[in-house]
């Protein structure tokens, strides 16, 4: 099997636990007490996405297409 990268997107909520979310995979989000534990359980979580995806033979076709930058007045 081979390596797959995805960028995470890290937040605290307003408890101090750590939130990631991946957004190439939709749905694919965890937590965690501190920023250690949060990687270590979106490691988890992205191993078990694409377990899924293999099992179901889904493919991710949908999801994360990048980043924008929208200028507002404010």
């Amino acid at each position: 099997m081979k390596i797959k990268e995805f960028d995470v997107v890290l937040e605290r909520d307003e408890d101090g636990w750590f939130i990631a979310d991946v957004p190439a995979l939709p749905g694919c989000h965890t937590q965690g007490e501190t920023k250690r534990d949060v990687l270590r359980n979106v490691k988890e979580a992205i191993e078990l996405y694409l377990e899924v995806l293999r099992e179901t033979g889904t493919s991710r076709k949908q999801g994360f297409v990048g980043i924008e930058k929208v200028k507002v007045y404010a």
